[in-house]
């Protein structure tokens, strides 16, 4: 499936320390004005600046996203292969996918390992590192904490002091290729719970780090393969037209041969406000949700089709 590119969707959003946040460096620095714990660093804009790896927020995303799907679904591969389910990366050893041929693949991992990757189909989703804005400084500030042992309850390690940013705003993008609109809604669901505080990011979630607030600003969905053609949406090299208001997943781009060899939804579409424009150089079409309202509009009709796609599945 990855040979082909259907359809991509940005969305840009801003990460707000809602308390104080650590994603700390994996080893401690020689300078010792600095805490024990230091934030990462990196280059940015010409001087060294802390941020938030895209890979630490694709974890605490794909953990979360993993959760929602168990709490509705399967915690183990079903006999159905159209139900829902989430497998526990730590203990599959996915030998079910073994000497299996891509669509088989697709067919036996499960619906999170089809967004985030196994170890047999790559990834779809990509996250931007997040970077400082400009718009809001940033304050961070030196703590101190001590390890407490649980038998005796006396100090067992400390005190050490570490770093944490309790201000300023963070900008980043998540890109998902050939998506389903079940698997953006997901995305949605996790950036609402995010928001909502059920989960953090980083250090010491358990302690009341690692709550932000998610400002969502933007979302962009394009079909490259595609062109405006009397008012409608044509995809090349086939006969597919849809109306100018049209969300599509992937499933919408395929044949019903190859939608049913890879379990992908038939005519995965829905109708939206926004209207599709010509993307630069003449070749491709995109749809454009501006500002927070509106992206989470976005979300709610993939929100709507993610139920569709798990109801479909408890009928099966």
């Amino acid at each position: 499936m990855h040979k082909r590119l259907v359809n991509h969707c940005t969305i840009a959003l801003k990460l707000i320390p809602d308390g104080p946040i650590l994603i700390k460096s994996g080893r401690e620095g020689a300078d010792p004005t600095k805490p024990q714990m230091e934030f990462v660093e990196t280059y940015h804009h010409g001087k060294r600046s802390i941020y938030l790896p895209g890979s630490s927020l694709k974890g605490a995303i794909r953990a979360h996203a993993e959760r929602i799907v168990r709490t509705v679904g399967r915690d183990k591969r079903p006999t159905n292969p159209k139900l829902l389910w989430a497998n526990d990366p730590l203990t599959d050893d996915y030998k079910y996918l073994e000497n299996k041929s891509p669509s088989e693949i697709y067919q036996l991992s499960s619906f999170t390992d089809r967004i985030f990757g196994n170890t047999s189909i790559a990834s779809r989703l990509r996250i931007e590192d997040a970077y400082p804005s400009s718009d809001r400084p940033l304050k961070l500030e030196e703590r101190n904490g001590v390890a407490i042992d649980r038998v005796f309850g006396s100090v067992a390690v400390g005190p050490f002091d570490y770093q944490v940013c309790t201000e300023g705003e963070f900008i980043t993008k998540i890109h998902l290729k050939n998506f389903t609109l079940s698997q953006l809604g997901l995305i949605g669901l996790v950036l609402r719970d995010l928001d909502d505080g059920w989960f953090g990011i980083g250090f010491a979630k358990s302690r009341g780090l690692g709550t932000v607030n998610v400002q969502l600003e933007s979302g962009v969905v394009q079909y490259p393969g595609c062109i405006l053609n009397d008012g409608q949406i044509q995809a090349l090299g086939s006969e597919k037209t849809w109306d100018i208001t049209t969300l599509l997943g992937a499933g919408a781009f395929l044949s019903e041969d190859e939608c049913r060899k890879y379990d992908f939804i038939i005519d995965d579409k829905e109708d939206t406000p926004v209207a599709a424009q010509n993307m630069d150089l003449g070749l491709g079409v995109y749809l454009l949700w501006q500002g927070e309202k509106q992206v989470k509009d976005l979300f709610t009709r993939g929100v709507k089709a993610w139920k569709r796609h798990y109801f479909e599945g408890v009928a099966a």
